[in-house]
């Protein structure tokens, strides 16, 4: 099977030629490679597919749960009308979203952008935010010997943190955040991505430093983070 990837506003499309059966492996390794340079959201277009078979499927399948194990998206889109037959009967039409042609594809990825959007802004206001200004180290979760850096944390909610004095992240990267909570300092390490850089020039009051997400966050540990913030935001003057 040829492979070919192209790249609109951030989504990758892979243009899937030939015969997708036990020699298709190399689906799984280009899929695999997106996923190391940062492109989440993936694409198929299988218009110039003319057969596959339970090896297949069974490719696509592996591709597929690689993207989601990633927090990613993968669709597909052009499927001919008998190797969507196939997939139908293997019940993967129920688990993947296929659409008729590439722009429809594409415009779900942006819809599917505005209701993350919507979700995220609704969370956070369920969310109290706790001004506090604690010493705590972050490091990136990624690379050889990653150096932990002691910084101050200056804002904490149960889904994210802001984080002063550091410019050695960028957007998107993850992260590894470890700290101690008053009174008991019970260590606590929480996995996050950096989702705000604050501008120099606009929020110089903010400059150097970063807000970060929780990622995969337990519930008991979120919980653990909702007590400590309710029981210290009682003394915080509402004046």
């Amino acid at each position: 099977m040829e492979i070919k990837a192209r790249q609109n506003n951030g989504i990758i499309i892979l243009d899937l030629t030939g015969r997708i059966d036990v020699d298709a492996a190399n689906l799984v390794e280009v899929v695999g490679q997106c996923l190391r340079d940062g492109y989440n959201d993936i694409l198929c277009n299988l218009e110039d597919v003319d057969f596959i078979d339970y090896m297949g499927t069974s490719v696509i399948v592996i591709a597929y749960k690689e993207v989601m194990n990633n927090q990613g998206r993968m669709k597909f889109c052009n499927v001919p009308v008998h190797i969507r037959n196939i997939l139908c009967i293997a019940g993967m039409d129920r688990a993947m979203e296929i659409y008729p042609d590439e722009e429809l594809a594409l415009n779900s990825f942006k819809e599917d952008k505005i209701i993350e959007d919507i979700q995220k802004m609704q969370l956070r206001r369920r969310f109290k935010r706790l001004p506090i200004d604690i010493k705590v180290e972050l490091r990136a979760k990624y690379g050889r010997n990653p150096v932990a850096l002691k910084l101050d944390l200056l804002n904490l909610s149960a889904i994210g943190a802001f984080i002063f004095g550091c410019n050695k992240f960028k957007f998107g990267d993850e992260v590894i955040l470890k700290m101690r909570l008053p009174p008991k300092r019970e260590p606590l390490e929480l996995a996050a991505k950096v989702v705000w850089i604050p501008d120099k020039q606009v929020q110089p009051h903010a400059y150097p430093g970063v807000g970060i997400e929780f990622i995969n966050i337990s519930p008991s540990l979120q919980q653990k983070l909702i007590d400590f913030i309710e029981r210290n935001i009682s003394f915080i003057s509402t004046d």
